[in-house]
């Protein structure tokens, strides 16, 4: 079983996912910004960090910088966002093999990943990579 940090600041998404990879053997732990995160991760290092992009206090992009330099992150690192420049996100955290889901995702994209990312052989990196779930027309 892989331990798995969750970080979403909209707390029906953060539920949801949660339960989500719960159902699928993950031991789950969650916080709502990215403070709380950086806080969690000080206490106990993860396997595999999820968080969201866009939070108050600290983003997504900063709590990634200092996870990895924490050296608490064993695994891997899935972003979610909803920003229109995911691809820019993406290259610009590609030395760190970080995978980039665009909003919506699909919940089993996303648990492919996180198993993925918590099956990893030690010394396996992960390229970096951009879902490829179809955006639904009008969103932006």
């Amino acid at each position: 079983m892989s331990r798995v940090l969750v970080v979403e600041d909209d707390p029906h998404i953060l539920r949801l996912i949660s339960m989500w990879l719960e159902r699928q053997g993950h031991d789950v732990r969650e916080a709502r910004n990215g403070l709380a995160a950086r806080e969690l991760l000080r206490a106990e290092p993860t396997d595999v960090l999820v968080t969201d992009v866009n939070m108050p206090g600290l983003d997504g992009l900063a709590l990634i910088e200092a996870a990895l330099a924490m050296g608490h992150v064993r695994r891997g690192i899935v972003v979610l966002t909803n920003r229109w420049d995911h691809g820019e996100i993406r290259d610009r955290l590609a030395q760190w093999h970080v995978h980039v889901l665009p909003k919506p995702f699909s919940p089993a994209r996303l648990s492919e990943l996180v198993d993925s990312l918590a099956t990893a052989k030690d010394g396996d990196s992960p390229s970096s990579v951009v879902a490829s779930e179809p955006r639904p027309s009008g969103s932006g």
